[in-house]
């Protein structure tokens, strides 16, 4: 059975970095939003801020054009996103419901080390209050949702 990694955690929690070092992961697909917007960035020479308002409903449909594809070929997935909700990690289970769903956890860094991350994404700025809110509102994933597994990091 395919697995489907969905990485949990705020902005500037780790996510993207972890995932980039780990070896097992090469082989997998890897989606997210975030890749797409940050490619058409560069592609029309401007920021992912300037451009993710406008820029997110295209994100989201090659995204999920993407998931499909990595289903129809069997292959594991990598979901990075924010996913601090029920709600959010729904839409997942939903698109993929043959598939064994790991919930890959990402502590909140402590205030300060947070900010510090955030800061130092040039061109890349969530505002606070957004961060703020996900903090508020995250909810820790559990079994009963349909995870085979929850790992920590």
């Amino acid at each position: 059975m395919p697995k489907c990694y969905q990485l949990i955690g705020v902005p500037g929690s780790g996510k993207s970095t972890w995932v980039d070092k780990q070896a097992w992961a090469f082989s997998c697909a890897k989606v997210s939003t975030d890749k797409w917007v940050e490619f058409y960035a560069r592609e029309v020479g401007r920021t992912y801020s300037e451009v993710f308002n406008d820029f997110m409903p295209t994100a989201v449909d090659l995204m999920a054009k993407e998931v499909v594809a990595a289903r129809e070929m069997g292959r594991d997935i990598i979901w990075d996103q924010t996913s601090t909700t029920v709600k959010s990690r729904a839409r997942k289970f939903n698109m993929l419901p043959d598939y064994e769903h790991i919930a890959v956890v990402f502590e909140t860094p402590a205030f300060a080390e947070l900010r510090n991350r955030l800061v130092r994404r040039p061109g890349k700025t969530i505002p606070w209050t957004v961060v703020s809110a996900m903090i508020e509102n995250f909810e820790m994933p559990s079994e009963e949702e349909g995870f085979k597994e929850i790992r920590y990091v």
